[in-house]
């Protein structure tokens, strides 16, 4: 639609959501950017104490640092790898504070929609502003209207169950709301935290760079005197193989491979169990309010004090009921870029550069962008959001040609995503399989000189797991 003076409304004040911000003002387009947390980067803080893989120097939007430098803000030293509280308080909230009044904290989008339409009207559709439904802090009900939406929203609100059928566990939801379920990497810097675990047996669910972080900090925490006893059970969902913690030394981001390293070191002194192929369906609180997994093939984990559930993301569609998307039936990821993220499929451990072209639905100028565009899917970085927003502000301002060209090469994992196959021996799977990388049958594994080295188990054929 023509520009009408009407704002771009951006949803969520995180790193996605203020760079497009960013982008938009370098345009000329007026941002309004809405946040449901009370300070900029709230989901950020949530996770404040995780040390990120990615350097200052990936983790910093060109436009934003244009806007910031005659504020007198100082760039942090590009080669360091900051926390997640210091990423929101040396770059997030000066630049949301650079922005001024465009930002709008405690307000929680309810709904969008189309202004006098709802999904199943055609007439005068593509005309028609966008209308915002929003929530404030206090309960109030507010609207506002905007020319085109960028939800930069994110999914950190909202993980993934327990349950390997994607909904909650028999049994998980009132374990949660007792706190003995949780769903993001325990602090054990803190000593509250580190109280509750030390000394303790607990379960990590999950695959990815935060179960790595949980292991690791668990580990570490056994080896000191005060967790004495301290151990982890890790529950996976496939089987162990080479590419199980990362890409070590052939990752592109050196701390991410590190991280995954770190993990498999800590675990080999014996400080875990992994149970492998292990889909729960429910768990139990026993007689001495210990907690038990229940898979679906019958197998029962030995009891836990704990649960940590880090089995990934999915976004918040909830309150996009209204307006057309365009979304993939397995990921909730826009069309046309699932493909080329989708862990079914996606072999080698990179993701094409991809812009507005991809990120286009069916409802013209609504856009989903950062990890809400990715859906379920994994491996999200910084950098990959700054230029889908780049490109998303060129299209808004009518620069066809800067919409479309790519300017972001992204870095490899240095390990493939796998075909999606978790339970298959390499020997049975079809010529025609996207992953290449081995798995193993479900088993029970006692973590330490029985684990494949990640260096001597890659598969030489296909080229993307040992290169």
């Amino acid at each position: 639609m023509p520009d009408t003076g009407l704002p771009v409304a951006v949803i969520g004040a995180g790193p996605i959501g203020l760079a497009a911000a960013a982008h938009l003002l370098e345009r000329g387009i007026e941002p309004l950017v809405l946040e449901r947390g009370p300070r900029a980067g709230a989901a950020v803080h949530a996770w404040g104490h995780v040390r990120l893989f990615s350097t200052w120097s990936e983790l910093i939007d060109p436009a934003a640092e244009k806007l910031l430098a005659p504020t007198g803000w100082s760039r942090p030293e590009a080669g360091d790898y900051p926390t997640g509280a210091q990423w929101a308080q040396a770059y997030l909230q000066p630049l949301a504070d650079t922005l001024g009044e465009r930002v709008r904290y405690g307000a929680t989008v309810t709904g969008v929609a189309r202004a006098g339409r709802d999904r199943v009207v055609d007439s005068g559709r593509d005309i028609q502003p966008f209308t915002l439904h929003l929530t404030l802090a206090d309960g109030t009900e507010q609207s506002v209207t905007a020319r085109a939406v960028i939800d930069a929203s994110g999914t950190c609100t909202t993980p993934n169950p327990l349950g390997a059928d994607g909904y909650p566990a028999i049994g998980e939801r009132a374990l949660a709301a007792a706190g003995r379920i949780t769903y993001r990497v325990p602090d054990l810097n803190d000593p509250a935290e580190r109280h509750r675990f030390a000394r303790k047996h607990t379960a990590v669910v999950g695959t990815g760079a935060s179960a790595f972080t949980a292991l690791a900090g668990l580990a570490d925490l056994a080896k000191d005197e005060e967790g004495t006893g301290t151990h982890a059970v890790w529950i996976l969902r496939r089987g162990i193989s080479g590419s199980t913690f990362g890409g070590g030394t052939a990752d592109q981001l050196p701390a991410r491979g590190a991280l995954g390293l770190a993990a498999k070191a800590a675990v080999e002194q014996g400080h875990a169990d992994a149970v492998t192929g292990f889909r729960t369906i429910g768990v139990e609180r026993g007689s001495d309010d210990r907690l038990v997994l229940v898979a679906e093939d019958g197998r029962r984990t030995e009891p836990v004090d704990h649960i940590i559930v880090l089995t990934g993301l999915r976004p918040d569609l909830t309150f996009l009921s209204e307006v057309r998307l365009g979304l993939d039936e397995r990921l909730s990821a826009p069309s046309a870029l699932a493909p080329l993220i989708d862990p079914n499929a996606h072999s080698c451990g990179t993701v094409y550069p991809h812009g507005v072209k991809e990120l286009t639905h069916p409802e013209h100028d609504l856009f989903l962008a950062g990890m809400k565009s990715y859906g379920r899917a994994p491996t999200f970085l910084a950098m990959t959001g700054y230029e889908q927003v780049r490109s998303i502000a060129a299209h808004l301002a009518g620069d066809t040609e800067a919409a479309h060209r790519v300017e972001l090469t992204l870095p490899e994992s240095g390990v493939c995503g796998g075909s999606g196959l978790y339970d298959t021996p390499d020997s049975d799977r079809t010529a025609g399989a996207s992953g290449c990388c081995t798995t193993t049958q479900p088993q029970l594994v006692r973590l330490g000189a029985a684990i494949p080295n990640a260096a001597d188990d890659r598969t030489p054929s296909g080229g993307c797991c040992g290169s």
